[in-house]
Parts: C-alpha cells; structure tokens; sequence
C-alpha cells in the first residue's frame, strides 16, 4: 500500500503545476480565466480541436506534414467552424475535413452543438429542482451560453427512455418488506390541481432498499384504483410479500389481500398518531402520545388492548373521532404487536418513504405545477437516480438487517426457503 501513494502524489503534483501555469499564463496575458474570451475557453478549444485532428490522421492512415506516410488518395482538405456548447460554456472550434468526406468524428460528431457533460450539467440542475427557465438563466449567466428553454427540454426527455426502462425493468419474486407512502404535486389535466404519487419501496432478501414503482393517482383510489396500481408489481415478478407497511390508504389493504393473499397489512404507527393528533388540542398532545405509546410498545396484543382501554376511557368524551379512529385501525395494527423488536423497528414507519419524499419535495417545490404526469415522474426519477452527496441513499442497506431476517425466517420460513 505505502509504495502506491509515489504515483498518486505524482500525479497530484503534477495537476497543481498545470494550474498553476495556466494562472501564471493568464496573469501574464491578462486573460481572464472564465469568461467568453478566458483561457478555459481557450485550453477546451486547443483540446477539442487536437482531438479532431487526432481523430483524423487516424482515419487517414497518416500524421499531418508527413506526406511520406500517405496512403491512398483521401487527404485533408481545410476545416469548418461551428459553436459547440461545453462545461465552460459556448466554444467555437474548426473540424478538420477529408476531400472524400467519410471522416466521420467522435468527439464532437457531425451535427452535434454539444459535448459530452453539458448535458449532464443540465440534467443535474433539473433533478435538483431548477425550472426550464432557471436553468437557462443560469447557463448564460455562469458560462455565457444562450440556450433555450425548448432545448433544455429535449435534453431532459433523454431520460424519459430510462424511466420507461426502470418502470418496466424485472423485480424479484419475494420481499420481506414493501413500504408505500404518497406525495403530492401540483399537476395540471385540463386544470391544475393536487394530485397524488404513490412510492412503493421494497426490501430485498439481501437487505438493500429499492424502490419498486410510482403510479401517479386521482386521490380517489378506491380497491380498484390501487389493483390496477399493484399490478404492476405482480406482472413484473412479484409473487409474495410478507408484510406491507402502509398509510391508511383508502382501499389498500383489500387491493393487497387480494392481489397477495398471504402479505400482513401493517399501518405506519408514526402516521396513526399524527391523525391521531389531528383531533386533539395541542395542549393534550403530549398526555396522548404518552398513553399511545404504551399502546404501540405493548409486548402482546392483549397487553395493548387494555392500554387502549384506558386511553378510551379517558379521551373519548373529548375526542371521539380520536378513538374511533383507532378502533377502524385496529385490524391493521395489530400485525405489528406480534413482531420482536427486530421486525418492530422495519415497519414501525414508513420513515424510509418520508426521507425519499423530503428530497422529492425539494425538487417540485420550485415548480409550481407540471404540465403532465410524466413529467412530474421524470423529475422523481432522476431524484432517485442522482443520490445525493454526503446524505443516505433510499436504495442503502437496512441497519441490522441479519438480526431481522433471522426473525423473518422464524415468522416465514417457508416462504422464505421456497427463495433458495
């Protein structure tokens, strides 16, 4: 290990001496570094401009000057100018060109008015939330690059065939853990309005999160809205899921049965007694999240039913849709009281959704409304596909994961051996 750091350093040596004399060039020749005439501009041109002309003596089988290495009767014959939009903005540059015209480019192919990374940058500004609009601005502004707003939007469509692909790619057979969860985006069909987008993440046998699927709703999803939904689950592979954390959905739970009979519907107990809190004054939240708590943190379920007892008798005169809340919620928590503490902490919350929506939400904020519904999904994506740095991925493994799929195989051994 000790005698790979020489070359490393080398190298690193050898990077600040070439900045250091491009900063001395500059000062010497008064030339900015940045800006339309900066040496930056001046160095990609040099670069691109060497690339093509590399290109060239390659495709004619000999170097420029050396006559004497000539082969057949192509040879060169002068160069075009054109503007190419690059990372240090618009760069204008002459192509080489042969007397037969088969030279054909890869660098800067013919046509092309972009290099490779400036499409990225675009792509990068737009899953961080930046409009069409903004985008443009700040390309003129920080490299002096004048493009529109119709090619910043072809830009983007490029990833609309990858969403196609992730929406449509295979997915595994079992997983422990779905988790679903919606967030709202301002979509407009016909007139704008609120609508919903369900995630659904799953976790794999292996421990590693990924999400499976987004479906843009009404908001009205009844059984039927959420089957045609889950479907797509089923017709890309998924035959069976243990247990499906989920919000109070309007029709889930039936659309799942239905579709897995064996899958447990577990609500999100963190979402439970936010609508719990709904109800109440806020003088007696804290008083209420004590009393839930020893609720949801009862070891057996007979031990939460007389915690619950006790919580009715003292809130439902004041807050009977408090209570009743819980009672029509009662099948779907539970699940979760007959799981060790292992499971517990995997579908306690959708948590897991929630920090994936903050960074959604981030990047639609801006937006205002979107003009259709691929749209809103295509910004999702990229959110997904664009980790951000320094900060927990969505797709990262889940802490302690052996521990819990020990307990999972104790629960679900069968159905987990029927894997191997």
């Amino acid at each position: 290990m000790a005698g790979s750091a020489e070359p490393r350093a080398a190298g690193d040596d050898l990077d600040v001496r070439v900045a250091r004399e491009l900063i001395d060039k500059a000062r010497e020749e008064g030339v900015s570094l940045v800006g339309p005439n900066g040496l930056l501009r001046q160095v990609t041109k040099t670069v691109l401009e060497s690339a093509l002309n590399a290109e060239l003596d390659e495709h004619l089988g000999y170097v420029k000057g050396d006559a004497a290495g000539k082969v057949g009767t192509n040879e060169r014959n002068g160069s075009s100018s054109k503007t190419v939009r690059t990372d240090v903005g618009e760069v204008r540059i002459d192509v080489p060109r042969d007397r037969d015209g088969t030279f054909t480019p890869q660098i800067v192919p013919k046509y092309a008015r972009r290099v490779d990374g400036f499409d990225d940058a675009v792509i990068s500004l737009y899953a961080k939330g930046l409009t069409t609009g903004e985008i443009q601005a700040h390309l003129e502004d920080i490299y002096d690059a004048k493009v529109s707003r119709e090619l910043i939007s072809k830009i983007t469509d490029k990833v609309v065939d990858d969403l196609n692909s992730w929406q449509a790619r295979p997915l595994d057979r079992v997983y422990p853990v779905v988790l679903i969860d919606a967030i709202h985006v301002k979509i407009r069909d016909g007139a704008v309005a609120n609508r919903p987008i369900y995630i659904a993440v799953g976790i794999t046998l292996a421990g590693e999160r990924d999400v499976l699927g987004m479906w843009v709703g009404t908001g009205g999803e009844g059984a039927k809205g959420w089957m045609n939904h889950l479907a797509d689950l089923k017709n890309r592979g998924v035959e069976d899921i243990l247990i499906v954390a989920c919000d109070g959905l309007k029709g889930l739970p039936e659309a799942i049965s239905g579709l897995w009979p064996q899958a447990e519907v577990q609500l999100c107990v963190v979402h439970l007694v936010r609508a719990s809190l709904r109800y109440a004054s806020k003088k007696h939240w804290s008083a209420i999240t004590k009393q839930l708590k020893l609720i949801y943190t009862a070891p057996t379920a007979d031990a939460a039913e007389i915690f619950f007892g006790d919580f009715c008798a003292e809130w439902e005169e004041k807050y009977p849709a408090m209570i009743r809340l819980w009672r029509n919620s009662w099948e779907q928590f539970t699940p979760f009281l007959a799981y060790p503490p292992e499971l517990r902490k995997l579908v306690y919350t959708t948590n897991a959704i929630e920090s994936l929506n903050s960074r959604f939400r981030q990047a639609t904020r801006r937006r205002g409304h979107f003009p259709n519904d691929q749209a809103a999904l295509k910004v999702l994506y990229l959110v997904i596909r664009n980790p951000l740095k320094n900060r927990s991925n969505i797709t990262g493994k889940v802490v302690g994961w052996k521990r819990a799929l020990n307990t999972l195989a104790m629960h679900y051994g069968d159905r987990l051996d029927a894997q191997h």
